[in-house]
Formats: structure tokens, sequence, C-alpha cells
């Protein structure tokens, strides 16, 4: 029996099914090197409790000192977070529980200014431990001045996302035209992988062109 065509169509729709799954597949890095190139997206950890942003806030509440947090909003913003600031500083003695809400309604607030200074919607406060495992190497790389390890490790596993789905689409295109399943198991192979690449070349493309506007 002679196999069906694999139509355009079904491509197409193939390549819309796996649009989502490569991103996600490929997420810690593509969210680094959006990170490397100036372009942060919304899958920031500043919503997190071990984000820059929340560590700054509880320092400044720590320590009374409100400029500690005020880089992270717009000037237009600053006299909302500050007066919410010196309000919940000043409970900071009282009552431990309201303390609690009211420290906590601050953190929302500020997190929700600079989710808006980013263009990018406010979904709540995220606990400790939630962000992705390449955005935390990329701040202890900033800490420790350890940005040589974290390539490494970066490069080491970007290479082997690429190879393991090269080597799926090698294997697949020797039985591609047996059968129509093992044409669709070919295509879906394909352009998983294709588009894996054209993703991060997509992003290294733009970080080369925010480059060359500085």
């Amino acid at each position: 029996m002679k196999a069906k065509e694999i139509t355009p169509e079904a491509t197409a729709s193939k390549h819309v099914q796996n649009h989502s799954k490569v991103r996600s597949i490929l997420s810690g890095v593509m969210v680094f090197l959006l990170m490397v190139f100036g372009s942060f997206s919304s899958t920031a950890h500043c919503d997190s409790y071990d984000g820059p942003t929340i560590k700054d806030a509880l320092k400044a509440l720590e320590t009374n000192n409100v400029n500690l947090v005020l880089k992270w909003i717009s000037k237009e913003q600053e006299q909302e977070v500050i007066s919410l600031f010196e309000k919940t500083y000043a409970l900071k003695s009282g009552d431990k529980e309201v303390y609690d809400i009211v420290e906590k309604h601050f953190l929302e607030t500020l997190v929700r200014l600079h989710r808006e200074t980013e263009g990018a919607p406010y979904t709540g406060l995220k606990s400790a431990g939630t962000t992705k495992k390449i955005v935390q190497l990329s701040d202890q790389a900033l800490k420790n001045n350890g940005i040589d390890n974290l390539l490494e490790k970066l490069n080491t596993h970007t290479a082997k996302v690429i190879r393991e789905k090269y080597e799926k689409v090698a294997a697949l295109e020797k039985v591609k035209n047996e059968s129509t399943e093992q044409g669709r198991q070919y295509v879906e192979a394909y352009v998983d992988y294709t588009h894996t690449l054209e993703a991060l070349h997509g992003i290294l493309e733009q970080g080369s062109a925010h480059m060359h506007q500085h």
C-alpha cells in the first residue's frame, strides 16, 4: 500500500505544536542568553523570594534604607513605594502577624511596579527555590565572579540537547518513507531539531543587533 503523502498542512500543524515544546525544553538556555544580551524576559525571577528584587526589599526593611529598592522602579513610581515603605517600616516593631501582612503587601507592590517597568504582567510572589537552575547559576556567577564555570555548564547542556535532537532526526531519516507513521515521527523530530537551532540563532542575532546599537 502506498504511504499517504505528508502534506505541507500537516507539517505546518506539527510546526505549531512543537514551537511551545521547543521553547519549554530550552527555556533555561534561552533565559540565560536573553540575560546576557540585555533583553530580560517575562520569565525573569524578580518575583521570587530568592530573586534580587525581594532580597533588596527585605534588606531595605532590615536597615531602614528605602534607597536599596528604588533602582527596581521608575522615577514616577518612587513616591508610592517610599510612602508604603515608611508605613511598613513603622509597623516593624509591632504585632508580628500584622507586620507580616503589611510586609507582604509592600513586597507585592514593589514587584508589581517593577514588572510594569518591564512591560510584564504581575502574577504573584513566587517561593524561594522556584527559580530555574540556570538563572540561579547566573546569579552565583555574578556573586562569585565565576562566568567561566557558568559558560562551561551552559555549553555542555546546550551541546547535549542539540546532539540528542540531531541523533533522533538522523535515525528517523533512514526510515521516514517506510510508513506514514514513521514519516510523521521524522517530521516531528525534524521540526523540533531545526526550530531549536533557529530559536537559539534568533537570540544570538538579537544580541548582536543589541550590541551594535550601543
